[in-house]
């Protein structure tokens, strides 16, 4: 059957996720905005938990829908008629009534959630990180601080769209902090003394051992609870920085060290995704003193060559450069690393904050089974602004509820024990065969093509145009699952046994 959220997706594809939204000012009984943006970041079960007894889009004319942006086009009163009658009385608990089980700690240093912005242009003033402290985030990492002039170009994003139009890939070509050490030591002690329990975590880089010293000692002095060292950004390589000192396990031993002779508050290093394998540099990190581990960073990535200029993106009066890929996209890159850390009996004990392409909190909630104890957020705000993270809290509370759970800390690295780094151990006596689901199926033919050119030729139409399986030659790729753009088909309980002789 198909799911409430893959209908509410398909619907909200017009919706523009407003600011100041036009349909909640016409409504004034709901907040229509938020529940759609609930909907669209997997959010649903909180939205409908939160929804009144009473129905107030009973007998309502809809002003919502005439006030859109895209007047009549997305249907408002619809889509929040199916979370009451379809999501809220399936629902196992009712709506939270406190978020105090999200609280958790970062290196011992408490934290009122595990979300936090990340190194990044969305934590980069005073302003931007007091916005974003109201709106609920636990604290932020802010934007790299460095002793060196930087000058950033322009344009400076480039992104890969889905089908759907949505960003699923976000390429960046920016540099650090174009504040000086002295106008971000300011900008520390005004978060501090305005938000005395936010927590603040400075990522540093400098270019020789001194400037580690002392960028960690100033930050320490100016009241930063963290420090997080840049060992990982791809587009500050030249003259030996950024991912070019993660690559080198000597340096980033080297600086973690110069930096703890600076600080004596919790050190983390923030590890490249731009190696085979991260646990040469933590291990480094590790001995040079870091209490934690901060991944991944962005992914170096070439993206959208213009097919007239010959000139990838951005582009800049006829230049670009490599740059970091992030987004959603990332995602299962930065799992695969976060579960390397997390699962390296050597690096017990230490903090890993998980970042990479986290949107919503079930993307959140898959850093912390595999071992991460805090979470950092920085293109899913560039998209959709500071207020996703109250979806970010109010879906992850939903679910610790649910489940029994009374804080983040117990659900990190519940999934590391069914993780094998290789195939080797997986289970191949038995096939899963695909179960089609008929009445949800529009006979388009896309699982037969699929299957007869990339699969084993197991699928064919029926004269109703219904697809129909053979057993003998299915092997259980679930090819056709993926590519059914009706969601029709669905992995069966049945088992077929192909005992080897």
């Amino acid at each position: 059957m198909i799911t409430l959220r893959t209908i509410q997706r398909e619907d909200l594809l017009k919706c523009s996720l407003c600011g100041e939204a036009p349909c909640t000012a016409a409504c004034g009984k709901l907040d229509p905005a938020a529940l759609l943006r609930s909907c669209w970041l997997d959010n649903e079960k909180a939205a409908a938990a939160a929804l009144p007894d009473h129905n107030p889009c009973a007998n309502c004319q809809a002003p919502c829908e005439a006030a859109c942006v895209h007047p009549g086009q997305v249907p408002i009163r619809s889509l929040l008629n199916r979370l009451r009658e379809r999501v809220r009385p399936n629902l196992d608990i009712p709506a939270p009534a406190d978020t105090s089980r999200l609280r958790t700690e970062l290196c011992g240093i408490p934290l009122e959630n595990p979300f936090l912005l990340s190194s990044s242009v969305v934590a980069s003033s005073y302003e931007m990180c007091a916005r974003a402290f109201e709106a609920g985030w636990a604290g932020a990492c802010f934007k790299t601080i460095c002793s060196f002039e930087i000058h950033e170009a322009s344009p400076r994003f480039s992104a890969i769209r889905g089908d759907n139009g949505t960003i699923m890939g976000f390429k960046n070509i920016e540099q650090l902090s174009d504040h000086s050490v002295a106008e971000n030591m300011e900008i520390f002690r005004r978060l501090k003394a305005k938000y005395p329990g936010k927590f603040i975590l400075a990522s540093i880089m400098g270019q020789n051992d001194a400037e580690w010293e002392e960028l960690a000692r100033l930050c320490q002095e100016n009241g930063a609870d963290a420090i997080e060292l840049n060992f990982s950004c791809p587009n500050m390589a030249e003259g030996g920085l950024g991912s070019d000192i993660g690559q080198v396990p000597e340096l980033v031993e080297r600086f973690t060290a110069a930096a703890r002779r600076g600080a004596d508050i919790p050190i983390l290093a923030k590890l490249t995704p731009n190696v085979a394998s991260m646990l040469p540099a933590a291990l480094a990190a590790k001995r040079g003193g870091a209490d934690g581990l901060a991944a991944i960073n962005t992914i170096k990535s070439v993206m959208n060559v213009n097919a007239h200029t010959y000139i990838s993106a951005p582009a800049v009066r006829g230049m670009s450069a490599v740059g970091g890929y992030s987004g959603n996209a990332v995602k299962p890159i930065a799992l695969r690393f976060v579960s390397e850390l997390a699962a390296a009996p050597e690096l017990r004990g230490l903090h890993i904050s998980g970042m990479g392409g986290v949107e919503s909190w079930s993307d959140a909630l898959e850093f912390l089974l595999l071992g991460a104890g805090s979470i950092q957020v920085t293109t899913a705000v560039m998209q959709y602004g500071y207020r996703i993270v109250q979806d970010l809290i109010s879906g992850l509370n939903y679910y610790l509820a649910e489940k029994g759970f009374d804080a983040p800390d117990q659900l990190r690295g519940l999934a590391l024990d069914s993780l094998s780094t290789t195939t080797d151990v997986l289970e191949r006596d038995t096939v899963v065969l695909p179960r089609f689901h008929r009445e949800a199926c529009v006979g388009c033919g896309r699982c037969v093509i699929s299957c007869a050119d990339g699969g084993h030729q197991a699928i064919r139409l029926g004269k109703d145009r219904k697809p129909l399986l053979n057993g003998k030659r299915c092997v259980g790729c679930h090819l056709c699952v993926l590519v059914c753009p009706e969601r029709a088909i669905r992995a069966s309980s049945r088992r077929i046994s192909r005992l080897r002789g």
